[in-house]
């Protein structure tokens, strides 16, 4: 079953660059293209990509709105969204995954590196850019209140299992760190989100920094 792709950036060139890129892998499919955020909401309600590669500036509705749009539509909201940008900056990283975001590349990213960081994201996996470090949440947050933790509900292997999440690390990472397999990481990882009511990964780093259960 291939992944299908929808590709949102205001520039031909770079959707067409990105397009070339992505449609000689046998598993990656691109089934449309936007050209700001508007369109790359209408197009995924009716497309239903899998993943959506998503510009951050864009005229008319940006890609962190156009993000926020999608996660927070029935319809759409099982759609991951992938964030490519020229800018590495601390607001547009925050602002992106706070919308729900599952990743965030530069576009100056290497082409085994993106068409890995989709298949990735893909499969529940979160996505940072090697240069866009939890260093930058954590900075962004700094003078942010810390909010009062709910993870009571959580165990001890559980709440180990969140802290591992927000230092970004994958789940073969984990199990290696907590000398258990994949498979039971990711049942750890699946009740901690199921716990704390949160939609994925990502989500779940920014809950730890918010709540001061991560070291600043």
């Amino acid at each position: 079953m291939s992944i299908g792709i929808l590709i949102a950036d205001d520039q031909a060139l770079v959707r067409r660059g990105f397009r070339m890129i992505l449609e000689i892998e046998p598993d990656l499919e691109v089934v449309g293209e936007a050209v700001d955020g508007a369109d790359a909401v209408a197009k995924t309600r009716m497309l239903r990509p899998d993943i959506v590669l998503m510009d951050v500036r864009m005229p008319r509705v940006d890609g962190i709105e156009a993000t926020q749009r999608i996660v927070a539509d029935p319809a759409t909201g099982g759609v991951r969204v992938l964030m490519l940008t020229t800018f590495d900056m601390d607001g547009y990283v925050y602002d992106a995954l706070q919308a729900g975001a599952s990743g965030f590349l530069l576009k100056d990213v290497v082409p085994e590196f993106l068409v890995s960081g989709i298949r990735s994201v893909y499969a529940g996996e979160s996505l940072l850019a090697p240069s866009v470090t939890r260093r930058l949440i954590s900075a962004f947050l700094e003078h942010a209140p810390v909010e009062a933790s709910g993870d009571e509900a959580l165990t001890a292997r559980e709440r180990e299992t969140l802290l591992l999440l927000a230092q970004g690390l994958t789940n073969a990472e984990i199990a290696q760190r907590l000398f258990v397999s994949e498979t039971t990481v990711k049942t750890h990882v699946g009740r901690v989100l199921a716990k704390l009511e949160l939609r994925d990964r990502v989500q779940a780093v920014i809950y730890a920094y918010e709540h001061g259960l991560a070291g600043r």
